[in-house]
């Protein structure tokens, strides 16, 4: 009876284990490129730039950064970062300190929840303090406020590149290819479009599409890309996402001048008496905004033209900015304005998708990918958009990435890699890492 016990608990074994499917993972293979030395050119998502300023946690979670790690599963030798001290609260363009999620009082005593700084300042100790010494030979060239054109400028005076520089006369590029890459990624370009956007298109340029080297976005480009394969190294270009697909602006929207019946006939008939004459109703209305194209200088916005996210809205909640007063034009991007920064995108996109064919390297539609994200999509279950503060995409400064925004943006990369040299590079687990951190 015993034996008969034991055949029968064989036989149920042998059947259980005949129905469960049987699950192969996928092999992990590097195809055909070398990554044992990845190095990143960019700017400030490739640096870790977030919530306004850089800072050591960031540095930890940038795309690149993540790419790194994904690449040491396919023989990634180490990717050296010039970090920030951890203890340290880091920095911005400004010499700002980074945002944080806290409660704040507007001009009418209301508090909610929004932005705050950390400190009154960055920290200072870290401009002028060169870390090549005790931290270089770097990885990642990742270099917050470079534009394509600077890229290969010797000497080049800004304070993120300064502290990892290898000397005070040498260029990005060239402190880049002296680490003689084996697999590289470029994401350039940004910068020369988004300075002018952030200035409301009334300081700084668009960088031209032609000159030579240091002057024209495609001779520069072509520069950065021949030399970084002239020794055979492999690597992604990704193109330039649009500003319309940022939240820094679409948060604020054209028509966010609320009035009720009693305010909007009184601005009404404020107007009426002015050129040009200006109709408000009751609900939402177009904001008043600086237009010197205008008789006396202002005009009512329009759909489809933006208020940037850093407009002070106390401004506008206490002291008339938007109805009674113009909102300023470094504030404001126009409809005519916004055009000519996407034209500028399109066809610096064209160069770029162009240099990658022709060199045979991988590319990376940022552009579509950053659009996908603004309508919104579901990741794992979860949900991501453009959303600012809650759409676990956009940091804090509405620029730059969470976390989370660059594990996505680091699997863009990888389909691009394993499609274009073969490999299977797994992705990463984007929902592992945080959005914006809420108190």
């Amino acid at each position: 009876m015993k034996n008969n016990c034991l055949t029968i608990i064989f036989l149920l074994t042998v059947i259980v284990t005949a129905c469960n499917p049987k699950f192969k993972e996928p092999n992990i293979d590097k195809g055909n490129i070398d990554a044992s030395n990845y190095v990143a050119l960019g700017t400030a998502m490739t640096a870790g730039y977030a919530d306004g300023a850089l800072y050591y946690k960031a540095q930890q979670n940038s795309y690149a950064y993540i790419l790194s790690e994904q690449l040491k599963l396919v023989g990634g030798g180490e990717f050296r970062v010039p970090f920030i001290s951890p203890s340290s609260l880091g920095i911005g363009s400004s010499n700002n300190a980074p945002s944080i999620l806290g409660n704040r009082t507007d001009c009418k005593g209301i508090v909610s929840l929004g932005p705050v700084k950390l400190a009154t300042q960055g920290d200072l100790s870290i401009i002028g303090n060169n870390v090549y010494g005790a931290q270089g030979p770097f990885n990642n060239f990742g270099v917050p406020d470079a534009k394509v054109i600077d890229i290969d400028k010797n000497a080049y005076s800004n304070m993120f590149y300064q502290r990892m520089a290898s000397s005070p006369s040498s260029s990005i590029l060239s402190d880049a290819v002296a680490k003689n890459p084996t697999f590289f990624t470029v994401m350039l370009g940004l910068n020369d479009v988004l300075n002018y956007a952030l200035k409301g298109a009334t300081a700084d340029s668009l960088t031209e599409i032609s000159g030579t080297v240091g002057v024209g976005f495609e001779a520069s480009m072509n520069n950065i890309i021949d030399k970084l394969t002239a020794n055979g190294a492999k690597g992604v270009i990704a193109n330039i996402p649009s500003i319309k697909s940022m939240a820094y602006f679409n948060t604020i929207a054209w028509n966010a001048l609320a009035l009720d019946a009693e305010k909007a006939t009184s601005l009404t008939q404020f107007y009426s008496v002015l050129n040009p004459v200006v109709v408000f109703n009751e609900g939402n209305n177009g904001f008043i905004v600086e237009d010197n194209s205008q008789p006396l200088g202002y005009r009512q916005a329009v759909e489809g033209e933006m208020i940037l996210l850093n407009v002070p809205l106390d401004s506008v909640k206490c002291f008339n900015w938007g109805s009674l007063l113009t909102i300023p034009d470094r504030y404001f991007l126009s409809l005519s304005e916004i055009q000519t920064i996407d034209d500028r995108i399109n066809q610096f996109n064209v160069i770029l998708k162009n240099i990658a064919d022709a060199k045979g390297l991988a590319f990376v539609d940022t552009h579509t990918f950053f659009d996908k994200v603004k309508t919104g999509y579901n990741y794992n279950g979860v949900s991501v958009n453009a959303a600012f503060v809650s759409g676990g995409f956009y940091s804090l400064d509405g620029l730059n990435l969470t976390p989370r925004g660059n594990a996505l943006l680091a699997n863009e990369f990888i389909k691009a890699i394993n499609e274009k040299y073969q490999s299977t590079i797994p992705h990463a687990e984007a929902t592992k890492y945080p959005a914006v951190v809420f108190p």
